[in-house]
């Protein structure tokens, strides 16, 4: 518990932020699904021969995975793409059902008899409706955006994977550096707000339920609710607390004038080297002058799909990855094929610039439990194979689906596990192989919680894995800008560097920007010395 209130208080400048974009996102997505929502809904006690297909297209939306949804939606012209405004369209597709649904059944709740009787006295169908239907259905009505914000606050956590900022941040990052601290306190953060949201749009429910004269300790129950999320919202704009999270860049760091002005969108995927090496990059852009814009932490091959669409500049990838993932290539295992056959099909099919080696490769790791690879003397992934018999094996949705992954694999080695492999969040297995509820698992082998977790990697004594030489990727139209940081960053981390800089963010809990600024200082003083 002390070791969570220091969190809270070396952090809570960070997590006020992300609270506050969490609720911009909420708001603007459960305002847009009311938008829409409700005059559909009103559309549809009209004319009710659109229930059956706007009903049934609102359930579909809530049935499709919210991860698979923004992902459909970043190439879609106009409302798509990375950060906040795919979030919003998405959660504002995923509220509506609540929303429409209440609204009908609000409406077609109601006496017959009340609308016939205001029709008797002469009212129009527009009069009916405001002055009838409305107040009447208005508490089934909030029912519905009650729970269409309910549902927002909730899936709004995996819009951290498109770049959209919020909760979801910390969850994310919690899972991948195996920190408890951030996923308790971005879920409880995320359920306080629920909770939060859910009281003051009961109590709105409520009043309308029993009569404004019987609503006043619920007006100023309201009037707190809302006040406590403005001073969220306000707290986290005050000058002390963004310095904190800002740019590390100060106005007269700049190296140069190189770049000056230019703005650079940098990326990362979902997991702690590919971050550190993305603000290694962004932090030298920096120090020449450019207007760095980061979008780290994208799931999937959201990165890749930011770049074709042009939302970001450059991101860090892997050379194995690109060559049977992207190009969907069998594996080879020559370093220098991959490498040049990579950066000739990027160039060709999509336009796009494979910089140099950084000097480390990333394989997959194969790794087991450090006591359990003791007890039976294993060293090599096939002295594995006569006892994963008897193990429970568990592998990332990545390494299940490529060609590079768990069918080649298991061929290669003869494996034949008596219980299906689970397929899980690879930031989940590394916690699931140390508590024993898994055997085996792929890793990544410059992992900090490798060590951290005291983890064994097995040797590829078979050579299966293509190499997963570390680059960086960018778009054509900025690759000239960038040639220079390329160029020094060129072979510059080695193998144990990057798994060193990996245990400092995911065992020693410290932040990739620290890490990454770190490195770059102790680079530029051990150039200084070599030029002397």
């Amino acid at each position: 518990m002390n070791d969570f209130a220091q969190f809270l208080r070396s952090n809570s400048p960070e997590l006020l932020v992300l609270t506050r974009e969490h609720i911009f996102i909420v708001f603007l997505s459960a305002g847009l699904a009311i938008l829409i929502g409700l005059p559909l809904g009103i559309l549809l006690t009209r004319v009710k021969g659109l229930q059956t297909p706007v009903l049934g297209f609102a359930n579909v939306m809530q049935t499709v995975p919210s991860l698979a949804l923004f992902g459909l939606l970043i190439p879609v012209p106009f409302i798509g793409g990375i950060g906040a405004r795919t979030a919003v369209i998405a959660l504002a597709l995923y509220a509506l059902l609540p929303v429409i649904r209440n609204t009908v059944t609000g409406i077609l709740g109601i006496d017959p008899k009340v609308r016939e009787a205001a029709v008797a006295m002469g009212m129009t169908d527009g009069q009916v409706l405001r002055m009838v239907e409305l107040p009447l259905a208005a508490p089934v009505i909030l029912t519905g955006i009650r729970v269409a914000v309910v549902i927002a606050v909730g899936v709004a956590t995996v819009a951290a994977a498109v770049g959209a900022g919020g909760l979801g941040t910390y969850i994310f990052r919690g899972l991948r550096q195996n920190d408890n601290n951030l996923l308790i306190a971005g879920a409880l953060a995320s359920a306080l707000l629920a909770l939060l949201c859910d009281f003051a749009l009961g109590q709105i429910e409520q009043a309308y339920k029993i009569g404004e004269r019987a609503s006043t300790w619920r007006k100023a129950a309201i009037a707190c609710t809302a006040f406590s999320l403005a001073a969220i919202v306000g707290a986290s704009y005050l000058p002390n607390l963004r310095s904190e999270i800002s740019d590390p860049r100060s106005p007269d760091s700049a190296i140069g004038t190189k770049l000056e002005g230019q703005r650079i969108v940098v990326g990362s995927k979902d997991f702690t080297e590919s971050v550190i090496l993305a603000e290694i990059l962004a932090q030298m852009l920096e120090k020449q002058g450019a207007d760095v814009v980061r979008q780290f932490e994208l799931g999937g091959d959201i990165a890749h799909k930011g770049l074709l669409s042009g939302e970001i500049d450059v991101y860090p990838e892997y050379t194995g990855t690109a060559y049977t993932a992207i190009l969907k290539h069998p594996p080879i295992t020559d370093p220098r094929e991959v490498y040049d056959r990579t950066k000739a099909e990027y160039a060709e099919k999509f336009g796009l610039t494979v910089s140099p080696p950084l000097g480390f490769a990333n394989d997959f790791a194969i790794l087991v439990r450090g006591e359990v690879a003791k007890k039976h003397n294993l060293k090599t992934i096939s002295d594995a194979v006569p006892f994963a018999r008897d193990w429970q094996a568990g592998f990332g949705q990545d390494f299940m689906s490529r060609a590079d992954g768990y069918p080649g694999f298991s061929k290669a080695y003869g494996f034949n596990f008596a219980k299906q492999p689970r397929e899980m969040d690879l930031s989940l297995t590394y916690r699931a192989l140390q508590s024993g509820e898994l055997d085996i698992i792929a890793g990544n082998s410059t992992d900090g919680l490798i060590s951290a977790l005291d983890l064994f990697q097995l040797e590829d004594d078979r050579h299966y894995f293509p190499p997963y030489q570390a680059v960086f990727i960018a778009r054509s139209q900025v690759s000239s800008t960038l040639t220079d940081a390329f160029a020094k960053l060129s072979n510059a981390i080695s193998t144990e560097e990057m798994r060193r800089m990996n245990y400092e963010v995911d065992g020693n809990k410290r932040a990739a920007r620290e890490v990454a600024e770190n490195w770059l200082n102790r680079k530029t003083i051990q150039t200084d010395a070599l030029r002397h």
